[in-house]
């Protein structure tokens, strides 16, 4: 089927124009990734941004699986001799994989059911007597007798107007303005209802023993609550509704006299229907499309939040200590430099059981010398509490400027166990490599969280209920959207960071690190051609996100795409400009254009470039080496240490969001126990969802409202007097 056809459906559903939609699938379907369409074919996109491409890409393969599965179902009805040009028009019009099961359901080939054994016995023109309520009937009990064989099965009256009913009540379930009518009215006044399997367990779902709560509003969350309870058998899950009125709906449909003999039967075939075949499947439908919309809200979350996450600014030219903390078998220690260089690791007993507090102090002290340690990052996970008291009495006991961050450590972990960890650092044991990953995640969170899936990162809610495939796919998305915005220095990449540039793979990431391992620094981008499995187009898709920050040919270091060279080098010429006094002051750049009063119309044109890569262009070269991470708030770093003992309501903290949720969100205040701010604590005005007022990586002032140890819970407001 033609694409075509979809364009103007998307372009009204996205407000842009169908020549927008129709050149943006072309460039997809050329194996154009959607970074590089956003961020160098915006002359053919008609300037769209990337999430605008994204939809675009996800509709049109809705649109294709759609009328592929239109194709089939037409053949196999087709094969049936059963295709009609009016089957064949609602089929064709349909714009929902639902529609098109439902039209196909009549024909779709079934196993054996009570209405084919009905039919076997030769009791289908019964079922059409009684399906259209005949009146024109002499004499009602003889009609019914000539349908009696005992050859085939058929012994009495009774079992004959019994296995019409079966035959009639199929008809009725696969009637698809029945299903439409039922599926819509158990959508409008539908009730989810979960109550108590058992007792054990059901601590964890308390409020969910007795619950009712509308199909049309249940929240997300609960969705996932109440599937997780059935899974694990604590609860039982139904979808009520007033079967009266569901049993009306049909009847309106079907029964159009009341003076027929077969009147009663077809009201028992419609019951029956309903009952036993069409109530259980809207029931899985309904609940189906429910589960589907919570794990889209539930991912849309986690991805928000992981880009956050990743999008936090790295801390620039500071040698970093990580300390992953434990108990028993003590802390590791790991200096890194400020290019993410292991320097030195040591293991330290502060707590129990040793208790080596001042020996620890000691070789600590003698690390933080020895390397010139500005900030110390402590993992979030066991001892960490206790190890925040060893940092505070360090950095009261030392001579320099010493600070000191909670990290986030969830998924260190699986990396200092991967392949990856061992490649990286042969020589260490698991829980050093842990040590360094929380220090090189202060150091640059990006280069480091893409080395550990994403769903470790510990920043959704509900991530292991939801559609794995689909949540994979979407936090992939994500981190490929944030490492092509940020860009990537080929010669300091690695294979974790390269396998997320556009158009690079992970064997790709490795030939590119084997090759500068064997030869060195890359020089210049051409270069990049010399890798094994690099060709034309994997070089144009990733060349522009590759920088060589110190390389000999100035736009190498920049975000200027290969291709557009040439117009760079024009526009340095208009300008009287070369790229000795561009590399110096970037800004001179608009002062110049300013100056010489040159439209960029104009300038485009001469430079024989569009006017959205000319402004590309210009951005680029004006601030080459811009993170864009680096206007983002800050980290907290700290200096003394809060116990939940030190809290007291009202008092006014400045902490760290560390993860927005339906509900409200988690913000690190310096103590071992993230503090919830309640959605109803967040803002004076309406708003659909937490992550329209914070975001994670957000630094907020917040007044705590309630302290309770014994749980570990505090609440906080943003909310001030």
């Amino acid at each position: 089927m033609d694409d075509r056809n979809h364009y103007r459906t998307i372009a009204q559903e996205l407000n842009i124009r169908e020549t927008q939609v129709q050149k943006t699938v072309e460039l997809l379907d050329s194996e154009n990734t959607v970074p590089f369409i956003a961020r160098y074919r915006k002359e053919v996109t008609g300037n769209l941004d990337e999430e605008q491409i994204r939809a675009i890409e996800d509709s049109i393969r809705f649109f294709r699986v759609l009328d592929a599965r239109k194709e089939t179902v037409l053949n196999s009805i087709e094969k049936q001799g059963k295709l009609t040009d009016e089957l064949k028009e609602k089929i064709l019009a349909a714009t929902k994989l639902q529609e098109v099961e439902d039209l196909y359901l009549p024909y779709k080939p079934k196993r054996r059911t009570r209405a084919t054994v009905a039919k076997e016995k030769g009791l289908e023109p019964l079922a059409e007597l009684m399906l259209k309520l005949e009146t024109e009937i002499e004499d009602f009990d003889e009609l019914v007798d000539s349908f009696i064989d005992e050859e085939k099965g058929v012994t009495d009256a009774e079992e004959a107007l019994a296995g019409a009913r079966d035959i009639c009540a199929e008809n009725v379930s696969d009637d698809a303005e029945v299903r439409k009518a039922i599926r819509e009215h158990t959508r409008n006044k539908g009730l989810v209802h979960s109550e108590a399997k058992t007792e054990e367990g059901i601590i964890n779902y308390e409020m969910y023993a007795d619950f009712s709560q509308p199909v049309k509003s249940i929240q997300p969350y609960r969705t996932l609550a109440i599937n997780r309870g059935e899974r694990e058998g604590i609860l039982r899950v139904t979808i009520d509704i007033q079967v009266e009125e569901c049993i009306a709906i049909i009847e309106r449909m079907y029964i159009t006299n009341e003076n027929s003999p077969f009147l009663d039967h077809l009201k028992k075939a419609i019951v029956d229907s309903y009952n036993r075949l069409i109530a259980p499947s809207i029931e899985r439908e309904i609940r189906s499309e429910l589960t589907e919309k919570a794990d889209e809200h539930a991912i849309d979350i986690f991805a928000k939040n992981l880009r956050n996450v990743l999008m936090q600014p790295p801390v620039n030219d500071a040698t970093i200590m990580g300390i992953d903390p434990g108990f028993r078998t003590g802390s590791k220690v790991a200096v890194i430099d400020a290019t993410g260089k292991f320097l030195e690791g040591i293991t330290i007993y502060p707590h129990e059981p040793q208790k080596q507090w001042n020996k620890s102090k000691q070789m600590l002290h003698a690390i933080i010398k020895k390397h010139n340690v500005q900030v110390i990052a402590i993992g979030n996970g066991t001892a960490s509490r206790e190890t925040e008291g060893l940092a505070i009495e360090l950095i009261e006991e030392s001579e320099t400027d010493l600070a000191y961050i909670i990290v986030n450590e969830a998924g260190a972990s699986v990396y200092s166990a991967s392949k990856l960890a061992k490649e990286e650092f042969p020589k260490l044991d698991v829980s050093m490599r842990g040590a360094i990953s929380i220090a090189r995640r202060l150091m640059d969170p990006l280069s480091e969280l893409v080395k550990i899936d994403p769903k470790s990162i510990g920043v959704g809610l509900y991530q292991h209920d939801v559609n794995q495939s689909n949540l994979s796919e979407m936090l992939d998305r994500v981190v490929e959207s944030c490492v092509n915005f940020v860009g990537v220095n080929l010669n300091t990449a690695s294979k974790a960071l390269l396998r997320y540039v556009a158009g690079i793979n992970s064997r790709s990431a490795e030939n590119i690190i084997a090759m500068r391992d064997a030869e060195g620094r890359f020089s210049s981008r051409k270069k990049l051609m010399d890798v094994k499995g690099m060709g034309a187009n994997a070089f144009t898709q990733s060349a522009g996100f590759l920088r060589i920050p110190e390389a000999d040919y100035f736009f190498d270091s920049t975000a200027v795409h290969p291709e557009s060279y040439d117009a760079a080098e024009k526009l340095l010429g208009l300008l009287e400009l070369d790229t000795v006094t561009v590399r110096r002051d970037g800004s001179i750049l608009r002062k110049r254009i300013k100056d010489r009063k040159f439209s960029i119309k104009d300038l485009a044109a001469r430079c024989g470039t569009g006017e959205p890569t000319l402004e590309d262009i210009i951005e680029s070269l004006a601030k080459p080496n811009r993170d864009p991470r680096d206007e983002l708030p800050k980290p907290i770093f700290r200096r003394d240490v809060l116990k939940m003992e030190d809290l007291k309501e009202g008092m006014i903290l400045e902490g760290t969001v560390r993860n927005v949720v339906d509900f409200g969100a988690f913000v690190d205040i310096g103590v071992k126990t993230d503090g919830l701010i309640h959605r109803s604590q967040m803002a004076r005005r309406r708003f659909k969802h937490p992550t329209e007022i914070v975001s994670v990586g957000d630094n907020v002032k917040v007044k705590i409202l309630s302290v309770k140890p014994e749980a570990g819970k505090i609440g906080l407001s943003m909310l001030f007097d």
